[in-house]
């Protein structure tokens, strides 16, 4: 009989943490999606100061919002990891427990407890795993893991 698996560690929610977890899970795009939306906001925008008799305010709102949307979609992991430290889980401690039958993520902010019964996908990645749960995607990185705990998400993967 095989001896049931436990692991438990603790890490803290930094810049680095949080650039790699960017890194690693973001879904890349073409640069005509990437800009797409604040391409459209600045033309309208532009149109409206140009050619509309709407109140100037609202027109350069939609102008600068389009500006402002292409300057994030430019500056995206940046804009990302900026505010994740702005947030108020920066410099959080998080536990991270892994068994047999579950991962458990918790914080003084957040408890999440994902049954590996629930979990559509884990994938390994070139420095953690993505973990797919009910259309969400949640990230860990392997410098929180030991090789038992790696190799034991690895096995997870071939059922």
């Amino acid at each position: 009989m095989t001896q049931p698996f436990s692991y438990q560690t603790s890490f803290i929610l930094d810049k680095s943490h949080f650039g790699e977890c960017f890194d690693e899970s973001v879904q890349v795009q073409t640069p005509i999606t990437m800009y797409r939306k604040g391409a459209l906001l600045t033309l309208i925008g532009a149109g409206l100061v140009m050619f509309s008799e709407l109140n100037p305010y609202a027109a350069w709102f939609v102008f600068s919002l389009g500006i402002l949307e292409v300057v994030s979609s430019h500056y995206k992991k940046s804009w990302w990891v900026a505010r994740q430290m702005l947030s108020k889980v920066a410099k959080a401690e998080v536990t991270l427990k892994i068994d047999n039958n579950c991962i458990h993520i918790s914080s003084f902010y957040n408890d999440n407890k994902m049954q590996f019964s629930d979990i559509s996908q884990i994938t390994a990645t070139e420095n953690g795993w993505l973990i797919n749960r009910n259309n969400n995607r949640h990230y860990i990185s392997n410098r929180c893991l030991d090789k038992s705990a790696q190799a034991f998400l690895q096995a997870k993967i071939r059922k």
